[in-house]
């Protein structure tokens, strides 16, 4: 048993997956530190507002660079890899232009179509906020591919503390909703910018000079990918929609307190996904690639990985479904009694989407763009008759979340099971 744990423990896998996780670990617990803080200088409302914000930016980000950067992992020649980075930044900058252009022209008849009139002023930054995430994530998977852990790891750790010294800094004399919403655009150019250092830093993972004189060669790797931008992307922005529908129907509906609770719930509640399954995913996704190409077996990979989340999970979410409300009221004020009953319901759907990591980071390797479109289809459309069912028929937010959160149930396990379905039917062939 000794032999086997020192052998686990050797694993350049799990040394990855820990260099990840501390990373993560320290940004999330910086946050959480300073989130008691934040959430007394700021209040219900503030969070409501910068929840809307990034929900309508989570939608809108994966068309920026149409899911390419996903692809930099993929390819066995750093060419090709340079040549996707190359073509996602050009994406991303001409989708930012594009945007900005809609919404001068648009922003009060959106916000006034979505009922969302209090968000219209802050509409001007999402442009700005889609571009520098779609820099921090090309940079991300670069640093994914080079298997630079200890870069991305430092960057998040770096920004984390620089975020939340500002958040409280500046709360202390203007604490309003358009401080966090400029801090939370801000961020994602901090970010790339601290990963861009760590590259320049790490001589193995600069991409040749050799490589600028090839770029002809983009229009093919652009056609070889193209599920990417015709199912990922989609795909992507389903998720991302039919994740925000709460936080957007809320406001809409209750207005910006009740999205203010559902974001902190969200946002505690997404801690060990955060933590965790993001590592493990992060890891898991160039580990898979590399088994695929060696003819490994995937099914046995992703069970494993599973079985180990589902484990680590149980005890923290369990604790949540428990004592929600006392633990919310207890550490970030009376006023977030709500969050916590919230939180309670969606503990049980995100773990299941705690569990799904090593699922979702199995849908390139196993060219599942196209079901994986499909699954978000059927998704958005289940989740959209839970909320209708919860906020319109019965005008009840508490029992809008609970649907919401049972529907995230059934689709995060519908997917494990399907994903593990696919690979052993590979592994067999």
């Amino acid at each position: 048993m000794l032999k086997k744990i020192q052998e686990i423990a050797k694993s350049k896998f799990i040394r990855n997956v820990v260099i990840v996780a501390t990373g993560t670990a320290g940004a999330q617990a910086i946050s959480m530190a300073f989130s008691p803080v934040i959430t007394r200088l700021y209040g219900p409302e503030a969070f409501g507002l910068l929840g809307t914000f990034m929900a309508i930016l989570a939608v809108v980000t994966p068309i920026a660079a149409l899911s390419y950067p996903i692809a930099i992992v993929l390819p066995k020649s750093d060419q090709d890899a340079v040549g996707i980075a190359k073509l996602s930044a050009f994406l991303s900058f001409t989708m930012a232009v594009l945007l900005t252009v809609i919404l001068l022209l648009f922003r009060h008849t959106i916000s006034d179509l979505l009922n969302l009139k209090d968000i219209a002023h802050f509409l001007l930054l999402i442009p700005a906020a889609m571009l520098f995430s779609a820099f921090y994530q090309i940079l991300q998977q670069w640093l994914i591919r080079k298997k630079q852990f200890k870069v991305t790891a430092k960057a998040a750790i770096i920004q984390s503390i620089s975020l939340n010294i500002a958040k409280v800094g500046i709360g202390c004399f203007h604490p309003v909703a358009l401080v966090l919403i400029v801090l939370a655009t801000v961020a994602n150019l901090l970010h790339a910018f601290l990963l861009w250092l760590g590259i320049r830093k790490q001589p193995n993972s600069l991409p040749s000079k050799t490589y600028k004189e090839k770029s002809s060669h983009i229009k093919g790797i652009a056609l070889k990918y193209q599920d990417f931008p015709l199912f990922r992307a989609p795909q992507v922005a389903i998720n991302a929609l039919s994740q925000s529908l709460p936080v957007l129907m809320l406001a809409s509906f209750f207005g910006p307190a009740s999205a203010g609770f559902y974001t902190l719930g969200k946002t505690v509640m997404g801690i060990p996904t955060t933590l965790i399954g993001k590592s493990v995913g992060d890891v898991f996704y160039p580990r898979l690639t590399e088994a695929s190409h060696n003819q490994e077996s995937l099914f046995r990979l992703i069970l494993k990985a599973t079985l180990a989340l589902a484990a680590v999970g149980f005890f923290p979410y369990a604790a949540v479904v428990a004592f929600g409300p006392w633990l919310f009221s207890f550490i970030f004020g009376p006023e977030w009694v709500i969050a916590g009953e919230y939180a309670r319901w969606m503990a049980v759907w995100l773990y299941f989407g705690f569990l799904n990591r090593p699922s979702v980071a199995a849908i390139a390797t196993l060219s599942m763009q196209d079901a994986f479109l499909v699954y978000e289809i059927i998704s958005i459309l289940l989740r959209c008759a839970a909320l209708y069912t919860g906020f319109v028929l019965f005008s009840d937010e508490v029992l809008a979340v609970l649907l919401f959160s049972s529907v995230g149930v059934v689709l995060n396990f519908s997917l494990v099971l399907y994903t593990l379905i696919k690979s052993r039917k590979i592994n067999f062939e």
